[in-house]
């Protein structure tokens, strides 16, 4: 859903620029609060991932195909003022280096792809999670829903800003018929990813996934008649097993996303993606102009005079986790606060 230059006009498209750096400094304020020593290597990670996972379109449709947009993923996994962060890094790094996503539409990408999503979907996850039981199995199903939601979610708002300042005459009706119908079934395929994803996490480290704090409901004794709190368990995992925990999990989730980069990537389906094939169809794109970063070294994901088309997407693929990673590592590091728990001489780890 990456909207090239041309399609929004240039008030509008700074109208949104205004906003989206509005949301990115409540969300740089706002990460200090989610993020710790033991989050913030796995916000990189996260950010990374999503990269990866984008550049495996799937077939939605005759001739269409979907990709992970990531606003719900990274929103539950390391909370929603970080997942604004993670998507945001992603789409800047796709912008500059890949061409994808026009740079003078980089306020409307983040705005559509980074902020809607996050929003849209942590409010549902929430609110499944207040009626649903206390189990982890809930937190998979909500994570489902709300991904499912946060795609159709990002088409209804695309339309509200082309409603606002499309550079091109086309029924709005159409428009709207259109992206919301392809990316109710695109956003099918975000919920499965996202569903299996924040499992897995939680398979291995749930202390880790923001979305699943708090879940653990205290043991309850009868005493006397009454029922009071049991006492806490004593925590069974050393700093440096938890420390290690931590690692194996940041080495596996980098090694699966330069996989899924640099080799599955070439498998993915060519055709366009649910916003390209509306635009084609309904006229949107008749004034979508030339990207500012069309000749960069790794253009529309290739990398310049790699004549092998395989081993070019490859390259390109593990050279944008590697950005990703170090880029989106690097912020959320910086952001991160340390807490008692961090220095404390036992972590539970869950």
């Amino acid at each position: 859903m990456h909207v090239p230059d041309g399609f929004i006009d240039a008030p509008t498209s700074a109208v949104t620029a205004v906003v989206a750096a509005g949301a990115l400094a409540v969300s740089l304020r706002g990460a200090r609060r989610e993020l710790d020593e033991r989050t913030a290597p796995l916000a990189g990670l996260v950010a990374a991932f999503i990269f990866a996972v984008q550049m495996l379109n799937f077939p939605v449709a005759a001739g269409t195909s979907g990709h992970l947009l990531g606003g719900a993923l990274a929103a539950i996994l390391v909370g929603p003022f970080t997942g604004v962060l993670c998507v945001s890094v992603v789409l800047l790094m796709q912008g500059v280096l890949f061409a994808d996503g026009g740079l003078t539409a980089l306020g409307v990408n983040i705005t559509d792809m980074a902020i809607t999503t996050t929003v849209v979907s942590y409010a549902v996850f929430r609110a499944l999670l207040a009626v649903l039981p206390r189990k982890r199995r809930s937190v998979t199903v909500a994570s489902f829903v709300a991904a499912l939601v946060s795609v159709p979610a990002a088409a209804v708002v695309f339309t509200l800003l082309y409603a606002v300042g499309g550079t091109t005459d086309v029924s709005l009706g159409k428009v709207a018929t259109a992206m919301i119908g392809v990316h109710v079934l695109i956003g099918v395929g975000e919920a499965v990813i996202t569903a299996l994803t924040v499992s897995a996490v939680i398979a291995v480290r749930p202390d880790l996934v923001h979305g699943a704090r708090g879940l653990r409901q205290r043991l309850k004794l009868r005493v006397d008649g009454v029922l009071v709190d049991a006492p806490a368990p004593v925590a069974a995992r050393t700093p440096a097993a938890a420390r290690t925990s931590r690692r194996t999990l940041w080495a596996t989730g980098l090694v699966t996303s330069l996989v899924l980069a640099g080799f599955v990537s070439f498998y993915a389906s060519a055709n366009p993606d649910g916003l390209e094939k509306v635009a084609h169809d309904q006229g949107i794109d008749r004034k979508a102009e030339k990207h500012a970063a069309a000749d960069s070294p790794l253009a529309d994901y290739g990398v310049r005079n790699v004549s092998n088309a395989r081993l070019s997407g490859g390259l390109a693929g593990v050279i944008g986790v590697g950005v990703t990673v170090v880029a989106g590592s690097a912020v959320f590091w910086a952001l991160r606060r340390r807490r008692p728990e961090d220095v404390s001489p036992v972590d539970t780890g869950l």
